[in-house]
């Protein structure tokens, strides 16, 4: 007796699309390792006293460091789709790259889920650059 088995469809995201939603899941890996950090002994007090983790003090300097490296992966999940595409593809493929070197010297983090977390962020980060340089050619008519 054969059975009909129903296929699922199969949907094919566009490049931009697929880059969009990795930037956004690198953006909730770094949200959530940053919240589960504060359930660990001594991290609120040291914020409270204006020091942030292993960059030392919280200076004015160093807030604005930390505040472009986290708006920029904000605006790519918009700036991925929206760039003109060739543009969009290196602009991620060069910040895919400096992402994976930022998180590679991050995970020396003393914490094994944090350690988790940010090997997971590289794979990531490493799926926007091959995703950025496998971004389809668009086919022209040939005359």
């Amino acid at each position: 007796m054969a059975h009909n088995r129903a296929r699922l469809e199969k949907y094919q995201a566009p490049v931009a699309i697929k880059l969009a939603l990795l930037w956004a899941s690198l953006m909730f890996l770094y949200i959530y390792n940053d919240y589960f950090a504060l359930y660990m002994p001594g991290t609120i007090q040291a914020m409270s006293q204006g020091r942030m983790g292993p960059l030392g003090p919280a200076t004015p300097g160093v807030m604005v460091a930390v505040s472009m490296l986290l708006a920029v992966p904000a605006a790519m999940i918009f700036l991925s789709a929206a760039l003109p595409p060739m543009l969009s593809k290196w602009l991620n493929v060069f910040l895919g790259l400096v992402y994976t070197a930022v998180e590679a010297l991050t995970f020396a983090g003393p914490h094994l889920f944090y350690k988790i977390v940010v090997a997971i962020e590289i794979v990531a980060s490493l799926l926007i650059v091959f995703y950025g340089l496998r971004w389809p050619k668009q086919k022209t008519a040939e005359v």
